[in-house]
């Protein structure tokens, strides 16, 4: 990826939540769709802030000035994706049905989460960065918009979509880093760390890992099941996340090894399905309908002998297949 070209990109592509129209009137909608809605945005801006602590720490771990400067772009896309999906919120409550506030599970998340991002090793941060960033921009985001159905919205969501398109991009590209000799040997010339950072940095994995499942129940998977009721999309970004998993000859941190085993356990083995099918679901945070394979033989060959950058493109054009 020319990183030069990415950084002009992000520069010409900033927007002002003044440049979107305001003074419009929502559509018509049911009590239990405003509801629904205005919580959805509700949601949206916390993840949308989560997101930009995450692109600090990214900044933070930048192994050179321009994609550091990438990030700190992030920074700001994703700080106005959250005042805009605020606006969005309050823009749809109409009727003031309800107080609303972010989901419990999600406010319980995004500390140990940020944690997580500052004490373990950088690469382990980007595996659930890149998975969330897929999972926002191929289905949620696309799902909700296309539920709401309004001209506000898609005039809000066309520039975000633009702007998470951008960082899906570097997502990709931060895996095939962390994915190569080159941090290899990085990583093998760090110290080791001291005994008191490795406790916190199994901690907060700890922490994590426990609060994920009700994390992305509530925030991802059931709104999913009433803005995506065949499950189309979630599926498809659940592939992307998988095939990107299926790059031949690439360093593996002991983490995704262990994610990418616990699937194929699940896969491959009935009895292992059946016995702690459950455990392992839990611990990846997902829903066990989600454990299961979504690409095919050949496409995983085909993944497999792709650059990150094309598999990235493909990702990319994925968000408008359905």
């Amino acid at each position: 990826m020319n990183l030069e070209a990415m950084l002009e990109r992000c520069k010409r592509d900033q927007w002002k939540i003044s440049d979107l129209d305001w003074t419009g009137t929502p559509r018509p909608m049911t009590r239990e769709d405003e509801i629904a809605i205005v919580q959805y945005f509700t949601d949206m801006a916390a993840i949308e802030r989560l997101a930009k602590a995450l692109f600090v720490q990214q900044a933070a771990y930048a192994c050179n000035d321009t994609l550091r400067k990438i990030f700190h772009t992030f920074v700001a896309d994703e700080e106005r994706h959250a005042v805009a999906a605020e606006r969005l919120a309050a823009y749809y409550d109409v009727h003031h049905y309800e107080k609303y506030e972010v989901t419990p599970a999600l406010r319980k998340f995004a500390p140990p989460f940020v944690h997580l991002v500052k004490n373990v090793s950088p690469d382990i941060a980007n595996y659930y960065i890149t998975g969330g960033e897929i999972a926002l921009d191929i289905a949620l985001l696309r799902s909700i918009n296309d539920y709401v159905a309004d001209p506000m919205s898609q005039a809000a969501m066309d520039r975000i979509n633009r702007d998470e398109s951008r960082h899906l991009a570097i997502d990709y590209h931060m895996a095939e880093y962390y994915g190569s000799a080159e941090y290899a040997a990085v990583a093998a010339e760090l110290p080791s760390p001291p005994m008191a950072a490795r406790l916190r940095s199994s901690w907060a994995l700890l922490r994590v890992l426990y609060f994920a499942a009700p994390f992305f129940r509530g925030v991802f998977f059931e709104p999913m099941q009433m803005v995506d009721p065949d499950g189309k999309r979630l599926r498809e970004a659940f592939k992307r996340m998988q095939l990107l998993g299926q790059k031949e000859g690439e360093r593996k941190s002991w983490f995704t090894q262990m994610m990418a085993g616990l699937q194929d356990l699940y896969n491959d083995s009935p009895l292992f399905r059946k016995t702690l099918g459950p455990v392992a679901a839990r611990i990846m945070g997902i829903p066990a309908v989600l454990m299961d394979r979504f690409y095919t033989e050949e496409e995983a060959r085909r993944a497999a002998k792709m650059s990150y950058e094309e598999l990235a493109n493909e990702a990319l054009a994925a968000k408008t297949q359905f």
